[in-house]
């Protein structure tokens, strides 16, 4: 699988990282100039310590780069952290940006599109945009993470949004305990 990895200005640089250490296939990034500093602030580091991670690393001001265009062929586009501005621009159809032309891309060839945003809370705009792009198709996968199993710590929090995604591509993992259920007794 060929896939696009791109991380905005939104909180949640972890994400983007972790996705990129366990995600299989080839891989391919584009960070916006928020989302590196961001990176650096929330981690630490900079870009190119995720270059050794991927195959290529776009710029997001090259509307030239190959994967802008919908003849270069890739699976699924992943946005993470995906900004509410991105997510706007894409339900708009503004592809002023590297990564907001590849989503249009991914959006009218019918190409997996996958946006995490983290914010909250939401506004009415911001859910009438999510929204929108759900009825077209594009997965809206919040940072949200879930508590059944048991995590010890932020990186149990962090892979079990990072296996939300992975399960959207169709990726096995062990990122985190599935639900199996529990016996209900009478209330």
């Amino acid at each position: 699988m060929k896939c696009v990895v791109a991380m905005t200005g939104s909180s949640g640089a972890v994400y983007g990282a972790r996705l990129l250490e366990v995600l299989d296939g080839e891989k391919l990034l584009v960070i916006s100039k928020t989302g590196e500093a961001i990176m650096r602030e929330e981690l630490g580091k900079g870009p190119e310590e995720l270059e050794k991670l991927v195959a290529e690393r776009y710029d997001d001001a090259d509307l030239f780069a190959p994967i802008s265009s919908g003849s270069h062929h890739f699976d699924a586009m992943i946005i993470v952290p995906c900004s509410e501005g991105t997510l706007a621009k894409i339900a708009n159809g503004i592809a002023d940006t590297l990564i907001t032309r590849t989503a249009a891309v991914a959006l009218k060839e019918g190409r997996k599109l996958i946006l995490v945003p983290r914010e909250t809370p939401v506004s009415a705009i911001m859910l009438e945009n999510e929204l929108k792009l759900s009825r077209l198709g594009i997965i809206i996968l919040p940072a949200n993470p879930g508590f059944y199993h048991s995590p010890q710590g932020i990186g149990d929090l962090v892979d079990f949004v990072v296996g939300k995604i992975l399960d959207q591509l169709g990726q096995h993992h062990h990122l985190f305990r599935r639900w199996v259920g529990k016996a209900v007794g009478p209330a």
